[in-house]
């Protein structure tokens, strides 16, 4: 399965939260809601032959 769960912590409440990452993509950032407070999470992924190398969480101020 090319799919992995991340954790990351919220930029705007700090909570840890939980996401599906598709690793099948090389580089890509999207945007999803964080699970506890709502606010845009922008989220930038990093795979390297369907494995997770990086997951960064930033608000949409940064």
């Amino acid at each position: 399965m090319l799919t992995e769960l991340a954790t990351l912590q919220c930029p705007y409440c700090w909570e840890s939260i939980e996401v599906v990452v598709d690793c099948s993509v090389t580089e890509q950032e999207y945007t999803e809601d964080c699970s506890v407070c709502c606010r845009p999470i922008i989220i930038s992924v990093y795979a390297d032959g369907g494995e997770l190398q990086t997951v960064e969480a930033r608000s949409e101020d940064d």
